[in-house]
């Protein structure tokens, strides 16, 4: 899975760096984002140290920033600053089970990612939510809901091609599990994002 993630967010990029004329670049690029955010869910429940997973995940935001800023022209705060957001959400909701609490957090936590913005904004969280909370037999749909929400907000139609990455993600664990077994070395998953990063910022540069 970590793999098929880092490769799709890849080809995403290079799509928008050489060539930003061609769709299927970014269709394939769809499939990745869903996988990142499965990821930060597994990553967050199976983690024996909460701290140092977030001032891990800390460190490769504040690292992909300005690759990120040059390499995609974006302005928006990365995506690993919104799975950060993600994080404290989930750990907020497990701390304050009330009644109320849950609901106002997540109500500023979207508030937050749009407002300030983030990259994905509250459809990132809203994904990390469905797939720690959603069971297999609604997630499919719910991530079909969500896609048409975000639709009619934003106009993404092309992020109805994430919904195959979840469709893998639930009805294909053979797959997966193949894909688990090419051992990604933790050096390479953790310096990916903002090392590609930088290379594409020089290749922009450059062309």
């Amino acid at each position: 899975m970590q793999l098929l993630a880092m490769v799709t967010m890849l080809i995403d990029h290079l799509g928008i760096v050489l060539a930003p004329d061609e769709e299927m670049w970014r269709v394939i690029g769809r499939l990745a984002f869903p996988l990142y955010a499965y990821a930060i869910v597994q990553g967050y429940a199976r983690t024996s140290d909460f701290s140092r997973y977030l001032k891990r995940l800390i460190l490769i935001g504040l690292l992909s920033q300005i690759p990120f800023m040059l390499a995609l022209g974006g302005h928006s705060i990365n995506v690993i600053g919104t799975f950060i957001v993600c994080l404290l959400v989930l750990k907020g909701l497990d701390r304050f089970p009330q009644p109320a609490a849950p609901m106002l957090l997540i109500a500023a936590a979207i508030l937050l990612l749009e407002v300030v913005p983030f990259d994905y904004g509250s459809y990132a969280l809203l994904l990390v939510l469905l797939f720690r909370y959603a069971s297999a037999q609604w997630a499919i749909g719910l991530h079909v809901l969500l896609n048409f929400v975000f639709l009619f907000y934003k106009g993404w139609f092309i992020q109805f091609y994430s919904v195959v990455s979840t469709i893998l993600i639930y009805y294909l664990p053979k797959m997966l599990k193949a894909l688990e077994r090419a051992k990604i070395p933790r050096w390479l998953w953790r310096s990916f994002y903002p090392a590609h990063l930088a290379i594409l910022a020089i290749v922009q540069a450059l062309t």
